[in-house]
């Protein structure tokens, strides 16, 4: 695999994940490579599927971990400040992913530090950053994202972010159209669209009948925190949105 796409998928893998209950609108592109367009799926969908999402389970809330958050926040609020305007965003290196589509939250993403991020975590450097679109235009700041190798372990995962703090998650059990039938994005069922990682097919069995193409796991583990209201999921039960 070139390294400039695995630059790519590494940083989709753990840079798509909305921040705390922004939630996420569906938007899928239809003329866009398979691949890229579940990319586009999972970084501005809605993250209630539970056939296809896998999270981490919460642990019990402890001091220790509040504060390793308060700390963390402190260092993401204190990285991204200087790209409140979006534009110092965009010339140290961030690229909007799919800003034609319409989307709740738009991922600006440096794929150098994706790729640096797969091995190492710093708060004060997420890979990617997230904006809501303006009337002007413009995008507003909202959070950032961060991202994590698909085989890193729970523990792992905690020593980056606290599981009792945030779930991370994973996009999983999707099935996209054969590589030459773009066309049938636009297929749904019952309403709800029939492939990609908000689609209704959800088994290996049930998109081999549709000729489609199954993937076990799309991209890796992703957690997004948000600018004002902190962690996704910190001080609930579960994963809102």
């Amino acid at each position: 695999m070139p390294i400039h796409r695995f630059v790519v998928l590494t940083t989709l893998m753990l840079a798509p994940a909305l921040v705390a209950a922004q939630g996420h609108d569906h938007a899928q592109p239809v003329d866009t490579d398979p691949a890229v367009a579940g990319g586009a799926a999972a970084m501005g969908g809605a993250l209630g599927q539970a056939a296809h999402l896998e999270l981490t389970p919460l642990r019990p809330p402890n001091a220790a971990d509040s504060a390793r958050g308060a700390e963390i926040l402190r260092e993401m609020r204190d990285g991204i400040e200087q790209y409140r305007d979006y534009r110092r965003a965009i010339a140290d290196g961030f690229r909007v992913f799919l800003p034609n589509v319409p989307m709740k939250v738009y991922h600006f993403t440096n794929y150098r530090r994706a790729f640096s991020e797969g091995r190492s975590f710093d708060a004060r450097k997420p890979s990617s950053l997230l904006y809501e679109r303006t009337a002007d235009g413009g995008y507003r700041l909202v959070g950032a994202m961060y991202v994590a190798r698909r085989d890193a372990t729970p523990d792992e995962l905690h020593a980056r972010i606290p599981l009792s703090l945030a779930q991370w998650h994973a996009h999983v059990n999707i099935c996209v159209p054969a590589r030459r039938a773009r066309a049938r994005w636009r297929e749904t069922v019952d309403g709800q669209m029939k492939f990609g990682p908000a689609g209704a097919i959800s088994t290996r069995r049930d998109c081999d009948r549709e000729n489609g193409r199954f993937i076990p796991r799309l991209f890796g583990w992703m957690v997004h925190v948000s600018l004002e209201e902190g962690f996704a999921g910190e001080g609930s039960a579960a994963h809102e949105h």
